[in-house]
């Protein structure tokens, strides 16, 4: 017992050292920053914590979290959409009592906007609840007012306020807890572009039935700190556990349950203590579009016959289909689901008909994915969309599903629960299916005390270990600061902003890149070399030379270029700002860039052929949509050109430089550029006539490009003048293709006389005309008439789609 005693008392004094560095309160002025563990606020009581969580090596939210559970258990954030660094955010009270949050880069990502002169602390109380006060005690600010999945004993909700389930990754689902129009405390299931499905209580129960009051002047719920929660619709339920001295929380899990946890004090860990639903296959929509929850006996999810996972990991995401039934004269059958139904959506409702006539009313809707049939009942249930599928031991209820007549369906694939038998799980491993937790509330069995002597053995191994490691750590890092001799201040700590974004010193780019000697191209933006990393990794080392920022400024754009990530832009891997020296490290691409292989000769090794030309046009594409609609931060290129595309081994582009305008003397200004960038003859007009530069110069470009593909030669040489510039040129032939592309079906031999003579007349007709049509359209002078790059992206997506479907139909 001495020694089990020694232990304790040592885990409590690392306990203590813990505390000693947390803080009780944040007054205003101060922050909290990430990547520090002694930055915490932490209740009176020490029940919770509240600082930046990591829901990955680099990336965290501001949370709270009970602090003296096995596992953190997360009970709010602030930022579950958009999390920060772990190194360099921090959270800053400021003087008018607003909470604000800013990533590494100082991008503000959340505040609670409060705005007052009386701020004077943040405090987080012994309920969870973080505040900020101001004089007199007045709250100007809580987080019980905007909860996240989790609600906290005295923490109430109203017809304002609601829970959200959440996943590991506190990204929000698709399931919450809200007041209805009734004013009744309800589980919806707010599925993407879906009209909301309540589930509980029950939708087919009367209000009666429901136990419940509607439409009550005040709207509010609350769990009181004995176990209970009261509802002002007469919504009551309690812990089986109820009582005092407990640490409770009611959570609505990413599985879409509502379950009511106690925790224990023995180890830490929750039991639960009340669910809404003990037959977890009675949440609706919890296997997705096209999926049935199935009792084997645990519950899991199967995809309907025809139908394949979209995300076995995320069974929320539902299936897809295998083979798609269209609206044309196409064979079908109906495949018998026995004790199976999708609850809700139906198309329409008819009453007391026949199996046969029920067949021919789904039949003759197109939007008839299948049918619910009752038995003996007669109902029949048309449905377009299949949600909420879940298969019973018994019933009258069947679903026919509409399905080629030619697709096999195997007796396996046609989904059975088995509530009783030997648990398996259909079609894949258990690693691979929804894991379903079971809820089981039996007590565990007296442990010898032998168990806690190695367990806490253990856990002190561990701490010493982590001391150990985090001392040696300080000596390297202190190394390698005092190494860096010229960077700038802010640098500091920054060695690695991501795993694949890091900062290079100028001796290690020197060596890699052997005294900058293997020359790949240069530009108006700097020289390229190749280098070759310590860990052999082959890179593209940019100096960049005209970069007028100061440190701080050109680490703000690098933590813009440094997220963006696709597959069609070059990946950055990290960058160099020692003393004057700016350099970009980026991933090498093996075949160099797209005017190499595009304006050879004829004797040129290397012809790219039609397919390869239309693929390079399509990635361009989607990399510079990329760029203009779904990137972090709008980014425009502003210098497309072949020479900025390169091509990799398996010649897929991946566009270069995309990140430069924003480095090069931008002025400050995601509108303005300071002075004309870009290379003659890819210029867009409003250059040169002192327009406000916005993304549709990059269409323009993206427009020459496409006919150089098609032409296989450079616009300046595509009619030899030397007296003429190129911007006459590239106009001429915009205005002769809009000419023949107006002409009718028997004068379409120009095509073949416009595209590349190499090619030898091996093209696709209908992509070519398609190229064609489009460039015309981007290198409109007026740019309002210009498309999006998104919509010249469907464009080229459609036309490949049909050409592949051509393509299989003439196969077949």
């Amino acid at each position: 017992m001495d020694a089990v005693s020694t232990l304790v008392f040592l885990l409590s004094l690392i306990h203590l050292i813990f505390q000693t560095h947390a803080l009780n309160a944040l007054s205003s002025g101060s922050s909290l920053s990430a990547g520090s563990s002694s930055d915490v606020l932490r209740s009176p009581d020490s029940t919770f914590a509240c600082g930046f969580y990591n829901i990955s090596p680099n990336a965290s939210t501001f949370s709270i979290w009970f602090s003296n559970t096995a596992e953190r258990t997360v009970v709010w954030s602030a930022n579950p959409l958009r999390p920060v660094y772990s190194w360099g955010s921090k959270v800053r009270l400021g003087s008018d009592g607003s909470l604000v949050l800013s990533d590494y880069g100082g991008q503000i990502v959340w505040t609670s906007n409060v705005s007052s002169s009386d701020a004077e602390q943040a405090q987080l109380l012994d309920t969870g609840n973080l505040i900020v006060k101001g004089k007199g005690d007045i709250i100007l600010w809580q987080s019980f007012t905007s909860p996240t999945d989790t609600l906290l004993p005295t923490q109430r909700i109203n017809a304002t306020i609601n829970l959200v389930s959440t996943n590991r990754l506190l990204i929000p689902g698709h399931y919450s807890l809200r007041f209805d129009d009734q004013f009744l405390i309800s589980l919806f299931d707010d599925q993407k572009d879906l009209l909301s499905f309540i589930y509980w209580p029950d939708p087919s129960a009367t209000i009666w039935q429901k136990l419940r009051i509607p439409f009550m002047s005040n709207t509010s719920g609350v769990l009181d700190s004995l176990g209970q929660f009261h509802g002002s619709d007469n919504t009551s339920f309690m812990a089986s556990d109820w009582g005092m001295r407990t640490i409770r929380r009611l959570t609505l899990d990413y599985d879409g349950n509502l379950r009511l946890y106690s925790l224990k004090e023995d180890g830490g860990t929750w039991s639960v203590t009340w669910m809404a639903f003990p037959q977890l296959c009675n949440v609706h929509g919890l296997c997705g579009r096209n999926g049935v929850c199935v009792y084997t006996p645990v519950p899991s999810c199967m995809c309907t016959p025809g139908f394949e996972a979209i995300d076995p990991s995320d069974w929320g995401k539902g299936c897809r289909p295998k083979i798609n039934i269209t609206c044309e004269e196409q064979e079908v059958k109906f495949v018998h689901l026995p004790n199976t139904n999708f609850m809700g959506l139906d198309l329409s409702v008819h009453r007391s008909v026949s199996l046969g006539s029920c067949k021919k009313i789904c039949l003759s809707d197109c939007n008839c994915n299948g049918f619910a049939y009752w038995q003996g009942i007669g109902d029949c249930y048309p449905k377009s969309i299949l949600l909420g599928g879940v298969s019973q031991q018994r019933g009258t209820g069947s679903i026919y599903l509409k399905l080629p007549k030619d697709l096999e369906v195997p007796e396996s694939s046609i989904p059975r629960s088995q509530f009783f038998g030997t648990k398996y799980w259909p079609g894949c491993s258990e690693s691979d299916k929804y894991i379903i937790a079971n809820f089981s509330n039996t007590h565990e069995s007296s442990q010898n005390i032998s168990k806690y002597l190695y367990l806490y053995g253990f856990l002190s191994a561990i701490f010493l270990a982590e001391l150990v490691f985090i001392i040696l750590g300080w000596f390297i890092l202190r190394k390698e600061r005092n190494q860096l001799s010229g960077a700038w201040p802010a640098e500091a700590g920054y060695e690695m902003i991501t795993n694949h974004f890091r900062r290079y010193t100028y001796r290690e780019l020197v060596t890699a890149t052997r005294k900058f000697k293997d020359e790949l191209g240069r530009g108006a933006s700097g020289i390229v070399y190749k280098g070759i990393l310590k860990n052999n990794r082959a890179v593209a080392v940019k100096k960049l030379g005209d970069v007028n920022q100061g440190g701080e400024e050109f680490q703000q754009e690098l933590s813009v270029i440094g997220r963006i990530y696709h597959m069609n832009l070059v990946r950055v891997w990290g960058f160099c700002s020692d003393g004057p020296h700016r350099i970009l490290v980026s991933e090498y691409v093996e075949n160099g860039s797209l005017d190499k292989m595009l304006f050879g000769d004829e004797c040129s090794e290397i012809l790219l052929r039609w397919h390869q030309r239309f693929n390079i046009a399509l990635g361009v594409a989607r990399g510079l949509a990329y760029l203009h609609h779904e990137c972090l931060e709008w980014v425009i290129h502003c210098d497309v050109k072949p020479e900025n595309i390169l091509l990799d081994e398996n010649l897929v582009p991946k566009i270069a430089d995309f990140g430069l305008a924003k480095l090069l003397s931008r002025g400050g200004s995601n509108i303005n550029v300071s002075r004309i960038q870009g290379t003659r003859g890819y210029l867009a007009p409003e250059w040169v006539s002192s327009l406000p530069i916005t993304a549709k110069v990059d269409v323009y470009s993206f427009g020459v490009v496409l006919l150089e593909l098609l032409k296989g030669a450079r616009i300046s040489d595509m009619e030899k003048d030397e007296d003429e510039e190129v911007e006459m040129v590239l106009g001429r032939i915009v205005r002769k293709l809009k000419e023949n592309l107006q002409l009718d079906g028997t004068e379409q031999y120009w095509i073949s006389d416009f595209i590349d003579a190499r090619l030898e007349g091996d093209f696709n007709y209908l992509q070519a005309v398609t190229m064609m049509k489009l460039a015309v359209s981007c290198l409109e002078e007026d740019r309002s008439r210009r498309p999006t790059m998104e919509s010249a992206t469907e464009m080229l997506v459609s036309v490949d789609e049909v050409t592949s479907t051509n393509r299989v139909a003439g196969a077949v």
